[in-house]
């Protein structure tokens, strides 16, 4: 059985720390460098929900993508949530590690996972990272269709295939228009629509758009906005870092035991659709 330092180290080398954004918050959060590891459990977001799914499973180390305190902090009481979540980890001797930024920019990282689920073909980083002389590091994915189709139909296919959210899929754009082209970006992405209008796709998938700069990328060019659950787009990470992981095990002879949580934790729990537009507009 490996020691905490020893997973860790192998986790380094997948996402190193230094290759996250300065004002990220990345690395172990809880646990002993000396204390055994047998089971890992992963998913998106350090919540209570997911603490008690590591205890319950009797997992030795939680890796979550989001940070828990990516802001600091000045206290771990357990009068607050957070505080909670450190108390519930350290009394069952769970460790925490986080892969945020590291991860979204990592190859393959967290865009690469979510072009997988929706059978993209990667062609390149959106974003490169100048750093990476082989080119494929970097924000977000390129990505090609094997044979084009319309934005309807690819809407279609990321809410079959991604993770089922109260939110589902919002689309901005001709809904006939074709697809075959697709620049896609794990998490919120709307600050990166000039990138990809400069890569020239024909859509973009996303998480977290916004009212004005979707309008305003819309007045620019008639490029496609598919809008997901952001916590949709970046849980098939999690099936891509329990494969490396497992890789890893095998490799070094750990016998771990790798488990991806299946549990929600998107924030939105129920969508009430509108009813059908009155061709007058909106109501005064």
């Amino acid at each position: 059985m490996p020691r905490l330092s020893e997973v860790i180290a192998a986790l380094e080398t997948l996402w190193p720390a230094e290759r996250a954004e300065s004002w990220d918050a990345v690395g172990t959060v809880t646990g002993d460098p000396d204390q055994q590891v047998t089971r890992v459990l992963l998913a998106v977001d350090p919540v209570q929900e997911i603490v008690d799914e590591a205890v319950k499973l009797g997992a030795d180390l939680l890796i979550t993508h989001h940070p828990l305190y990516l802001r600091g902090t000045t206290t771990v009481a357990a009068t607050h949530f957070k505080g909670r979540v450190v108390h519930t980890l350290i009394k069952n001797d769970i460790a925490l590690h986080v892969a945020h930024t590291n991860a979204d920019t990592a190859d393959p990282g967290v865009s690469d996972a979510l072009a997988g689920a929706l059978d993209l073909r990667v062609t390149g980083p959106l974003v490169p990272d100048p750093t990476d002389p082989a080119g494929r590091r970097g924000l977000g994915r390129l990505c090609a269709l094997d044979h084009p189709v319309t934005v309807r139909e690819f809407a279609a296919r990321a809410a079959e295939r991604l993770p089922a959210t109260a939110q589902g899929i919002r689309v901005a754009g001709d809904p006939e228009a074709l697809v075959r082209t697709v620049a896609v970006s794990g998490g919120s992405g709307d600050s990166l629509f000039d990138q990809v209008r400069a890569a020239g796709v024909d859509a973009f998938l996303t998480a977290d758009l916004r009212h004005h700069p979707v309008s305003e990328a819309r007045a620019h060019s008639p490029l496609a906005l598919l809008d997901a659950a952001h916590w949709a787009t970046e849980w098939p990470w999690c099936e891509l870092a329990a494969s490396q992981l497992d890789e890893i095990s095998d490799r070094h002879g750990w016998d771990l035991r790798v488990h991806v949580s299946k549990t929600v934790t998107d924030p939105w729990t129920a969508h009430a659709a509108s009813p059908p537009s009155d061709p007058l507009g909106a109501p005064n």
